[in-house]
């Protein structure tokens, strides 16, 4: 038992360490970071596949020494890690520019594969030292890793992101005490040369290897009581954070973290912001505070505005159309557009500001900050804050409303940059704006705040999404767009703006200096140059955001332009739910003309990362398989004889007692073609259904964290029981519920997205424990049939599975941002489809 505890330990380690960087990398550089770490994690595993075939003498003599001692070089490995990319001097932003960037890019790499090797080693050399424990030994390592998941959480929200690496550092180090443990009762039992048992007790718990674990967890244990300066998390300079620290009087006043985010607030006499804000305005800016969240997506935190500023503000116009309202917020940020909507001396002497306001906001320490820091907006009276999902809180409210919100909550982000392609974003799809529409009142408007961006896409996008939510006939009548100079306001409706509402929107626009993007008397097949008020105030040579929007007001030009445009602004759906995903084909040339020419991460790339990271991959995956193949190439036909089967042989024994190469080369194909079918398919399933849980579950960490725990404990229960199931019958239910489960999904998420977190958690237990049984057998399957024939090819088998996996990772998320999560797990049941005719070729199982 002390060995399967000590696997399941070094496994909670890896996953929480993986977790953990996910969230330092998010804070430090950016949520792209993130995916590079599990896709280098999952490339150490691989290559300590091949570090085993290339030296087996490492799974045979002395085994669990080797682990302790592997056990302990873990345990260091991960502090060593995070030190390393904490304070390597790279710099994404000249990596273009620089030769010396991708040095320190390659020993970032380094760096963060390190420990994932030593780990794979630790995990794969059970695997190869006890071939008739494998079942076990991977049940334990998947259920490790699965409880790594919850720690991980549980160590976020206690001790922060390097407090949660530390954490890792000491299950490992507990790993290592349990394998000298496991030893010590090994050595102890065979009462070696006649020894008494107590001379053998005292010479073992006096042995070094012993001894060093309690070192190591001792260290850990201070180190997490009282972590130095040494372990403080540097955040990249170009993060809005760190640009801000650098004013003369700036000074963090509040900082917090819990397990899917940072937040603190700043606060300096320089800091001024109002976004939208009219350039008609002559007044002064009010003195402001910057809140952030991980260290980007500057949101300004306004104590008190005065009136005329208020009135300023675009947002103004929907509380104006809709006096005394009854208004939901969704991410109201630091709380200035809810001043707005509290705003009572409107300039017509009409109304006043609303009634009640419900803000919604995700996080509950951005909440408790601005109560603190804004008092004036979030602790009037009339303002309700709730901590939950904005999604989760829609699904559930009984109530309709005067007034949807979706605030301007976040920084601007450049659409050339591309760096913020892969985050999901669930409040922007037209699932969502269903759901806004739905919780209208009769009369009631959406009002969506966005930045402007040259060439229009965000903007756009939002009013692509707005008319396939509402499909009528003629949207010209429900749409209101006006722009400032840098954002866009839309206000949709789902009956017709009346002639008041229309005058009473032109008269603030005139008066604010605003320009007309859309509305009802505008019509859609006529040129700006019939309407003047489209490009009077912040005018722009071509009137970029007028002539974007007339084809998607015009339902016959609309399927035309969207397909044609330069970027792809097609409305977003809870299935491929990627906002600021862009990238088109069509943009390649462009994207490498401009590459180290301006100012981005990776050069400004993009998108095409993703290409970049897939063909190192694959290279780095070819070399980890090639080696072996060459350096033990004849080894590798090596067989042992097994007992003839008849018709149950599986194909994984094919050459088990052909002589011919040619015949041994046929069968070793089909075993790693089975075992990088395994990984593909694993992934390709995983990946999609992380992203779409996190709509499920309100944010990634949750999602993370409870899909890998359900999948993980699952499979690791398919595992122990995989000698007693058929693989052919497994294999087929396997395929049939991934066929389901993209089906299945919306429906269950539709009924229960309104339940209580707790609730929800329970049903995506429930949901995904069956896919991840299933998915638990195949692997300890071949791997227990590839042990009686050729033991030798084993090693090679875990090694061709993880970098099957590393590839995949990056396949499944190109997919799902081209093609959507439903697709990745069809191409999923295809390679479980494709393993289960490799695993039972000529087999009646």
């Amino acid at each position: 038992m002390l060995l399967y505890f000590a696997i399941a330990l070094i496994s909670a380690a890896g996953l929480a360490f993986e977790i953990a960087l996910t969230r330092i990398f998010a804070i430090a550089q950016g949520y792209h970071f993130g995916f590079l770490a599990i896709m280098l994690a999952l490339l150490g595993f691989g290559a300590s596949g091949t570090a085993l075939a290339l030296r087996p003498a490492l799974a045979r003599a002395d085994v669990m020494p080797r682990l302790v001692r592997f056990s302990l070089a873990f345990s260091l490995s991960l502090v060593a890690s995070y030190l390393a990319i904490n304070y390597l001097p790279f710099d994404a932003y000249r990596v273009a520019f620089e030769r010396a960037q991708l040095l320190y890019l390659i020993l970032y790499y380094l760096a963060l594969v390190a420990p994932f090797f030593v780990g794979g080693l630790i995990l794969g050399i059970p695997l190869v030292a006890f071939p008739t424990r494998a079942a076990r030994v991977y049940a334990a390592n998947l259920a490790g890793s699965g409880l790594g998941c919850i720690a991980a959480l549980a160590a976020l929200t206690l001790f922060g992101g390097p407090g949660a690496v530390i954490f890792a550092a000491l299950l490992a180090a507990l790993a290592a005490l349990a394998f000298a443990a496991q030893d010590d009762r090994t050595r102890i039992n065979t009462d070696e040369h006649g020894k008494s048992k107590l001379s053998v007790l005292i010479s073992v718990h006096l042995c070094p290897i012993s001894i060093l674990p309690f070192a190591l967890i001792l260290l850990w244990l201070a180190l997490l009581i009282a972590p130095p300066p040494l372990f403080e998390l540097q955040i990249s300079p170009y993060k809005g954070l760190s640009q801000i620290m650098r004013l003369p009087d700036a000074r963090r006043v509040f900082s917090a973290s819990n397990a899917y985010a940072r937040v603190e607030v700043v606060e300096s006499s320089a800091i001024r912001s109002a976004p939208g804000l009219s350039l008609a305005y002559r007044g002064d800016l009010p003195t402001q505070r910057a809140l952030f969240e991980d260290a980007e997506s500057a949101s300004p935190l306004t104590a008190a505005a005065p009136t005329a500023l208020l009135d300023a503000l675009p947002v103004t116009l929907a509380y104006r159309l809709r006096p005394n309202a009854r208004a939901l917020i969704l991410k109201p940020g630091g709380g200035l557009e809810v001043l707005a909507a509290l705003n009572h001396a409107l300039s017509e002497a009409e109304g006043v500001g609303a009634r009640e306001i419900i803000a919604v906001e995700e996080n509950p320490l951005t909440a408790q900050a601005a109560r603190e820091y804004a008092p004036r907006a979030f602790g009037d009276s009339r303002v309700r804050v709730i901590a939950t999902g904005a999604r989760s809180f829609v699904a559930r409210a009984p109530d309709r409303f005067d007034i949807v919100h979706l605030a301007l909550s976040d920084s601007f982000r450049p659409v050339t940059a591309g760096a913020y392609a892969l985050g999901e974003n669930y409040l922007y799809t037209r699932e969502a704006f269903r759901d806004y529409l739905n919780h209208l009142n009769d009369d009631g408007i959406l009002v969506v705040s966005r930045w402007l961006q040259l060439p229009p896409t965000e903007e756009v996008r939002v009013g692509a999404l707005a008319l396939a939510a509402l499909d009528t006939t003629d949207p010209t009548q429900h749409i209101l767009a006006l722009r400032s100079f840098s954002t866009m306001l839309l206000l949709v409706k789902r009956t017709p703006f009346t002639a008041r509402e229309i005058a009473i929107a032109r008269a603030f626009a005139e008066q604010q200096q605003f320009d007309w993007i859309a509305a009802p008397d505008i019509r859609p097949w006529e040129t700006s140059r019939f309407y003047p008020e489209t490009n009077r105030y912040n005018f722009l040579p071509n009137n970029d955001y007028f002539n974007a929007f007339q084809p998607l007001l015009d339902r016959e030009r609309r399927g035309a332009f969207l397909a044609n445009y330069a970027y792809d602004i097609t409305p977003p759906t809870d299935d491929r739910p990627f906002f600021f995903h862009f990238f088109k084909w069509e943009q390649t040339p462009q994207v490498l003309q401009l590459m180290g020419k301006q100012w981005q991460p990776f050069g400004g790339s993009g998108y095409l990362i993703l290409f970049a990271l897939l063909a190192l991959s694959v290279v780095a995956s070819g070399l980890l398989i090639g080696v072996p193949l060459v350096s033990l190439r004849g080894a590798f036909f090596a067989t042992k004889q097994s007992p003839n089967r008849g018709s149950e042989t599986p194909a994984l024994a094919c050459g088990a007692s052909v002589a011919s190469s040619q015949t041994a080369l046929l069968a070793m194909t089909n075993e790693w073609f089975y075992f990088a079918c395994l990984g593909v398919g694993f992934l390709f399933v995983e990946v999609p259904l992380i992203q779409r849980f996190i709509l499920f579950l309100d944010q990634p960490v949750y999602a993370f964290a409870t899909v890998l725990f359900a999948l993980l404990i699952a499979s690791g229960a398919g595992s122990f029981a995989s000698a007693r199931v058929s693989l052919r019958g497994a294999f087929i239910a396997l395929v049939v519920a991934i066929l389901i489960y993209p089906t299945l999904l919306p429906f269950v998420f539709q009924m229960f997205l309104g339940y209580a977190f707790a609730a929800r958690v329970l049903i995506a237990l429930v949901l995904l424990a069956p896919l991840g049984f299933l998915m638990g057998i195949p692997f300890p399957k071949g791997i227990a049939r590839l042990n009686e024939i050729a033991p030798n090819r084993v090693p090679l088998a875990w090694g061709i599975n993880g970098c099957a996996s590393v590839i995949s990772s990056i396949l499944a998320t190109m997919g799902a941002l081209t093609w959507g999560f439903s697709w990745v797990m069809l191409a999923g049941a295809g390679a479980y489809v494709l393993a289960l005719l490799a695993g039972t070729r000529r087999t009646n199982l």
